[in-house]
């Protein structure tokens, strides 16, 4: 199960705090590593979903290793509810997992040349069918809005004209030429926003996220605890609201009214700023530079 460095482990087990006879769904298994930790800080149980097939193929040394305790299933976490009906506990691991990213074959990185796929299903609709497909007007809006691209309308532009695209390279070369030489001096890769913005588009990522989080929440018991990590503003800020919405009362009392009384809070939140990798963390993992850890605990109904 080596390969992926599951991000800010320890602070998500704390956040999940993991109890003997409990049990706890880890919606986005990828390598294994949160289940894993959870398994190992208690006497508990786990359910792993992953909508990739390939981590549900390579997780099962794992299920193995733990006889009994774990639980695998290929669906997508947004049906966690229809897989389970309770639980003590739900961790959310929302970024692109590096058995995928390092894979060129599955066409999420820009490094290494691999057909335009970025589909965690291998089904469905493909980067290359919304590329050589899509109306300029939608992509241009699909990079601007999933991507927080500026230059969105001339790379959607420069993608059009050069149809069709085949592969990773080159659309990468594409959308960095559509900046021109300036783009070269920007922190990140410039074709890092529009590649995000295509991935998030391909799996509806923000709205498997929004589905998501209205599933743990209905099979959260009482002092469950929902844990969800996230690496972009726009999945940050879905927590944040969500979070916020059930953790307040949802149906303020109108002060020409004052004896009526809102909905329950649902949610009671553990932390009112989201938790970051530490230094060390970033050192050892680039990749969770960008992480926030958002987590709260079910009240009793």
């Amino acid at each position: 199960m080596s390969g992926h460095l599951p991000v800010m482990l320890k602070e998500v087990v704390a956040a999940l705090s993991p109890r003997d006879g409990g049990h706890y769904v880890d919606g986005t298994f990828g390598g294994g590593g949160y289940a894993r930790a959870i398994l190992e800080a208690a006497d508990c149980r786990v359910l792993g979903i992953d909508r990739d097939p390939e981590a549900i193929a390579r997780g099962q040394a794992l299920v193995a290793h733990f006889a009994g305790r774990l639980t695998l299933v290929e669906g997508e976490f947004s049906r966690m509810d229809q897989f389970t009906e309770k639980s003590d506990g739900v961790v959310l691991d929302l970024g692109v997992s590096s058995f995928q990213f390092d894979t060129p074959a599955r066409g999420f990185s820009f490094r290494e040349e691999g057909p335009l796929d970025m589909r965690m299903s291998l089904s469905g609709e493909s980067a290359a069918d919304l590329v050589n497909t899509a109306p300029e007007r939608d992509l241009s809006n699909i990079i601007a809005h999933y991507g927080e691209e500026k230059n969105a309308r001339r790379i959607a532009r420069a993608i059009t004209a050069a149809r069709p695209i085949a592969t990773t390279t080159a659309l990468a070369k594409i959308v960095s030429d559509a900046q021109g030489p300036q783009a070269l001096r920007l922190a990140i890769h410039p074709a890092t926003r529009t590649f995000q913005a295509l991935r998030i588009r391909v799996n509806d990522e923000l709205g498997e996220l929004e589905r998501g989080l209205e599933a743990a929440l209905n099979i959260l018991a009482p002092k469950g605890r929902l844990a969800v990590v996230s690496f972009h503003s726009l999945e940050d800020r879905i927590v944040k609201q969500f979070l916020a919405r059930h953790s307040e009362t949802r149906a303020r009392a109108s002060r020409h009214a004052p004896e009526a009384r809102g909905d329950a809070a649902a949610l009671k939140l553990l932390s009112k700023s989201p938790l970051t990798p530490s230094a060390d963390e970033i050192h050892n993992n680039p990749r969770s530079r960008s992480a926030k850890l958002r987590f709260a605990e079910r009240l009793a109904a």
